[in-house]
């Protein structure tokens, strides 16, 4: 648009310049416009003021009305003959409206107007509000751009390096966390756009560069060989996250093509703030997003990372599977899943991807994205039928006003999480003692018998490699016995058809030459494919016992010939009681942690997987000679405890033994892996509010050499960076307050002091006094503006006066 950029140098000075209450211009006041003036009055919307018209000056060298409405202080929904204007505080106020009530609309905001001037309502004072509001905010993006520009913040990337210090604003010296970034991703269908009648506005799957690599529905793939539904339905086919519905084939995945754009794949880190967003277009949650989200997180975020997602379990071993899978196994990254669907996989998959399992991932519940898509529902249905940019603009506004809000609570947040974390230590510390006291056990026991408990479920249900091998090898046995049989008969045959009084007979002989070399070549043909099928066996046996290791050949007498002949003849009976045992056992320990062990659920909330078992069970019991007892499929779904469950005794695996499996020892393993996932946490929130405490401090620093620099320059940006360094310092100041209440906690174990970040020269002296010095005086400038005005000003002293004695302490 040509007329943006004078749009806004028009904009930033007006902002320089207007006075907090603009003066009222009745309609009766304007002055008569002469015939040659450029000069003009024009009808007006100001919800504060209520006034109907206003007259607007007009320069000779003026290159469109809309420089001179803004100006003025308004802003015409077109750029040439503009018929009315709205005022900038009307457009400001919509604005706020809209960041902090999403599902408030423009109808809405227009009806309001409508009645404060008593008007009746009518849908074209709606589409002039809709089209100024959208030059509105791109006069704001603008200076938004400049902005960034000033304060350095415009390089590639730097929102997502920057843009949440707890995670990204490593220091000197600081202790080495086991991930550098924690962020949790998925996908949601709340975002939906109604497709226009003459099709996509624009094709914004094609356009991205990155979403494109993953792309698996045509020509615009640019990677064909990567094709991620097909690696999902590969990897999983035998993964627990099988029935996800983020995890379903890729014919289930097509959404009605009513819809244009069908929701929006997000990733944001562990404190809410979010890293990359896209649109799931005339789709369902397909692998392509999280693959190109990845794609991102491996390229930018670097080494030892650690993802939430709802099959992060299935997922993972998709992305070993793509092209990603080197990257993101030589940066030490891995998946997870988030606590509230992790619950809903089976044991199995919780010991090794439930983050209260993973060591380093504190007590993190990665549901920040719940609570996202929670938020972002109330602005579905102002997005559903706008057109596409509309749309996307729309949803800018809600991310932004999240960020911010989410940055706001930083401190908040690790003050809750350090304090969560240390009444954990210290209250269930306590019981965990008296339990070890009662049970007899160490520490190193729980560890261990932590350990045996992931081996058994990873193996449970699966054949013992040996037994595997065992096998192979005895049927090569049999087979050798037989070739070994075969062979010598067809020898002994061949040998059998030669006279005993063999003597040599002339070619003039009388009996029928032909006849008898017919039948010989037959015997003799027989005899060498018996000779070659035994060398081949012989060559296959000699060869498996190389690989196994065997000096001496097993015989029928061997010990280990009998048990793997009695394994193979009750093979399939094993096979079905050991799939039935994963079920059940599984199923147990699955209700036994969510505390409803005894509650009469037992294994009936799955029945029809353990039915199933069971009737397998059941067909391989009675092919058994003698068959084993059937089993009640009634008894099995009321089990509730391991000691009900007899044919443990007969699986290769009896569990019931087993120290871990003790329900007492269960809550003892559970309590001991809380308490060090909360000692985790605590060090994890020492290193992320240290990190913040010295962004804040720099940050400030930074500030106050900008704003000295723009005054200096007379740079019409300084209006814009100053109004926005105002309003940050503001939040800087509540983050502090939490930050100081860290301090206070009992027990708290990190530094009080602010740090150095990695890279940087350090913070001199002359840098604190001038940040402590310009806190001070922007904060009495800017308290007018703010509610609660005493008590915020002696907090603000207050903070300083404490912090700057610890930064210059330190």
């Amino acid at each position: 648009m040509p007329l943006l950029v004078p749009l806004t140098d028009t904009y930033l000075r007006w902002k320089a310049t207007c006075s907090d209450q603009p003066q009222p211009v009745p309609t009766n006041n304007c002055p008569s416009i002469p015939s040659d003036s450029y000069s003009f009055t024009i009808s007006i919307v100001d919800i504060f003021t209520l006034q109907t018209s206003a007259f607007i000056h007009r320069d000779v060298d003026s290159l469109s009305p809309a420089i001179d409405l803004i100006r003025a202080s308004f802003l015409s929904h077109v750029p040439v003959s503009p018929s009315v204007a709205i005022s900038l505080r009307t457009l400001e106020h919509f604005r706020h409206l809209c960041l902090c009530k999403p599902s408030f609309s423009v109808k809405a905001y227009v009806k309001v107007i409508c009645d404060s001037y008593k008007v009746p309502y009518k849908c074209r004072w709606r589409t002039v509000l809709a089209d100024a509001f959208d030059t509105y905010l791109a006069i704001l993006w603008q200076v938004e751009q400049r902005v960034n520009a000033a304060l350095g913040r415009s390089t590639p990337n730097w929102r997502i390096l920057n843009s949440c210090p707890p995670c990204t604003y490593e220091l000197e010296d600081e202790p080495l966390l086991p991930f550098t970034r924690m962020y949790v991703l998925d996908g949601g269908n709340s975002a939906k756009c109604m497709a226009g009648l003459g099709g996509r506005d624009s094709d914004l799957d094609a356009a991205d560069p990155v979403v494109g690599v993953f792309n698996t529905t045509g020509e615009e793939d640019t990677h064909p060989e990567v094709n991620a539904d097909d690696l999902m339905t590969q990897v999983m086919s035998s993964d627990c996250s099988k029935n996800w519905k983020a995890a379903a084939n890729e014919e289930k995945k097509h959404m009605w093509s009513v819809f244009d754009e069908t929701g929006i794949f997000v990733s944001a880190c562990r404190h809410g703030l979010l890293l990359w967003v896209t649109d799931m277009v005339r789709s369902g949650e397909l692998a392509k997003y999280p693959l190109m989200i990845m794609s991102n997180v491996i390229e930018v975020l670097g080494e030892r990372t650690l993802g939430a997602y709802d099959i992060g379990c299935g997922f993972q071993s998709t992305i070993h599977a793509s092209r990603l899978g080197d990257a993101f196994e030589r940066q030490k990254c891995r998946m997870c899943v988030d606590t509230f669907h992790g619950h809903a996989h089976n044991y199995l998959c919780q010991t090794k991807n439930h983050p209260n399992r993973i060591v380093g991932a504190g007590i993190e519940d990665f549901g920040t994205i719940e609570h996202f898509f929670s938020a972002s529902n109330t602005i579905a249905p102002i997005i559903q039928y706008a057109s596409s940019y509309r749309h996307h603009v729309f949803l800018d506004l809600f991310f932004k006003q999240w960020d911010e809000d989410k940055y706001l609570n930083l401190g908040t947040m690790i003050y809750n999480n350090y304090k969560q974390a240390l009444d954990i230590v210290s209250m269930e510390s306590i019981a965990l003692a008296e339990a070890k006291h009662s049970l007899d056990i160490q520490e190193g026991d729980l560890k261990t018998w932590h350990q045996e408990e992931i081996e058994y479920f990873a193996h449970l249900g699966k054949e013992m490699e040996w037994d595997v091998h065992a096998m192979v090898y005895v049927e090569l046995l049999l087979k050798l016995r037989d070739a070994e049989s075969q062979a010598q008969s067809a020898s002994a045959h061949f040998l059998s058809t030669t006279p005993m009084d063999y003597q040599f007979i002339s070619s003039m002989g009388t009996q029928s030459y032909s006849g008898d070399m017919a039948a010989t070549r037959k015997l003799e043909t027989q005899c060498w494919y018996s000779a070659e099928h035994l060398a081949t066996i012989q060559q296959e046996v000699i060869s498996m016992e190389v690989k196994m290791g065997i000096t001496n050949r097993w015989q029928p007498s061997s010990p280990e010939y009998q048990a793997t002949m009695k394994y193979m003849s009750n093979h399939q009976y094993q096979c079905a009681l050991d799939n039935l045992q994963r079920l059940v056992v599984q199923r147990l320990f699955e209700l036994q942690r969510l505390n409803i062990s005894q509650t009469g659920i037992s294994c009936q909330t799955r029945c029809h997987a353990i039915q199933n078992a069971v009737k397998t069970y059941n067909a391989a019991a009675a092919a058994l000679s003698p068959p084993r007892p059937q089993l009640d499929w009634l008894k099995v779904s009321h089990y509730s405890f391991l000691e009900e469950f007899n044919l443990l005794q007969d699986t290769r695996q009896d569990v019931r033994e087993k120290m871990w499996a003790k329900p007492a020892i269960c809550a003892v393993i559970r309590q001991w892996l809380w308490i060090e996932r909360a000692k985790e946490e605590i060090e994890q929130c020492n290193v992320e509010m240290r990190r913040l405490h010295t962004t804040i401090i720099d940050e400030d620093a930074q500030f106050t050499k900008c704003l000295a620099s723009l005054a200096a320059e007379q740079v019409i940006t300084h209006v814009a960076v100053s109004e926005y360094c105002s309003h940050r310092r503001l939040i800087n100041m509540q983050v502090l307050h939490c930050i100081s209440k860290i301090h206070l906690l009992p027990g708290f174990s990190g530094s009080n002091s602010a740090g150095i970040r990695k890279g940087s020269r350090g913070r001199t002296t002359e840098d604190i006094a001038l940040s402590s010095s310009d806190e001070v005086e922007h904060d009495d400038d800017a308290v007018p503006a703010v509610e609660e005005v005493e008590e915020l000003t002696q907090d603000i002293g207050t903070l300083i006066e404490y912090l700057s004695d610890l930064t210059l302490h330190h």
